[in-house]
């Protein structure tokens, strides 16, 4: 069986969480977030603690008893405290400004790229070169700062691009000047 899954998620005193229809809602401090739960996994709720158990013995069902206790772990933990995604831009001349609910990058394009953030997702920019990202849902969060640093990735020679904060890039030796005989 899953490891993940059979640990059962700690319910906070002030999140209400409803299971009806297969659709899980929990209410927190910061917002609202909904999630269909999948038919092969099914939730107990019981004084403040929520559980995940597979309905079937197979492999799928153990594996997704995993993922939805993780899934619903991220729920209350988003409604909670939040999320929060930093990304890096390094480059000369490289920078961002917020623009209503866009990000204008100009990195090394001809042209600046607008970039909409998505409903639910808030961003702010510190000394033009650092996005921070917060959103009480955690994969629509990972989702846009996946489509930010694609816009343009760091490149291996001089590191430039937009990267995680908490990302190493590893970098590539230049080209080795050797002498013509």
């Amino acid at each position: 069986m899953s490891r993940v899954g059979k640990k059962p998620v700690p319910i906070p005193e002030k999140t209400k969480v409803s299971y009806e229809n297969r659709v899980l809602t929990v209410q927190g401090e910061k917002g609202k977030l909904m999630r269909s739960i999948h038919p092969d996994v099914e939730l107990k709720i019981e004084d403040s603690v929520l559980n995940v158990v597979p309905l079937e013995d197979k492999r799928t069902s153990r594996a997704l008893q995993g993922l939805t206790r993780s899934l619903v772990a991220n729920m209350i933990a988003g409604v909670n405290q939040g999320f929060e995604r930093t990304l890096i831009i390094n480059g000369i001349g490289y920078r961002a400004e917020m623009k209503g609910n866009a990000i204008i990058l100009n990195v090394g394009y001809s042209n600046p790229v607008q970039f909409n953030l998505p409903e639910g997702v808030v961003a702010s920019i510190e000394r033009n070169t650092i996005i921070k990202l917060s959103s009480i849902d955690k994969e629509k969060l990972g989702l846009t700062a996946a489509a930010i640093r694609k816009i343009r990735p760091p490149e291996p020679y001089k590191g430039k691009g937009i990267k995680y904060a908490e990302e190493r890039i590893r970098r590539k030796a230049g080209k080795a000047g050797t002498a013509v005989q």
